[in-house]
């Protein structure tokens, strides 16, 4: 029973801990936003023909934005900044998985969000369909970690009580 509630809790552990480094790795490539940009149009070849137009279109837009107004910019390092944040809610289930259950399940919600945002603001911000589907597939990803992450605290947390 001991080596059922360790093996669970190194699962938990590392399927977190894979968790955060997501959001991390979300958090800092926003802040080279127009740098990663760049690197992709030089080689928009590697992508399918239909989005090499909108690739460029992106890279275009945020040179040209940064040029005139940086400061707009601002937002996507504070969207950088709140990815570190959430990331850092998500020690205390790395401490304590039961009590601190409801990260998890907040983190799933938001994954679900995703796909509502996507398709509701989406339209409105003129992103082509295919890349809002690309949007979702990170909902997709990280609600997987963290449900494998709930069902296995839900039998930690039987196996406590």
């Amino acid at each position: 029973m001991v080596q059922h509630e360790q093996q669970l809790r190194k699962k938990v552990k590392t399927w977190i801990i894979i968790f955060i480094i997501g959001l991390v790795l979300s958090g800092v490539t926003a802040f080279p936003i127009e740098t990663e940009l760049a690197f992709f149009a030089a080689h928009a070849q590697a992508f399918p023909t239909f989005m090499q137009p909108w690739i460029m279109k992106v890279y275009l837009a945020v040179k040209t934005t940064n040029q005139n107004y940086p400061y707009l910019s601002y937002g996507t390092d504070w969207l950088a900044f709140g990815h570190l944040v959430i990331a850092m809610a998500f020690v205390g289930p790395l401490k304590d998985p039961v009590k601190n259950t409801w990260v998890i399940q907040f983190g799933m919600i938001a994954c679900i969000m995703v796909f509502p945002l996507a398709f509701i603001a989406g339209p409105i911000r003129g992103i082509p369909i295919y890349w809002r589907f690309i949007d979702c597939c990170f909902g997709i990803l990280g609600i997987i970690p963290l449900y494998i992450c709930y069902r296995d605290i839900k039998k930690l947390e039987a196996l406590t009580s």
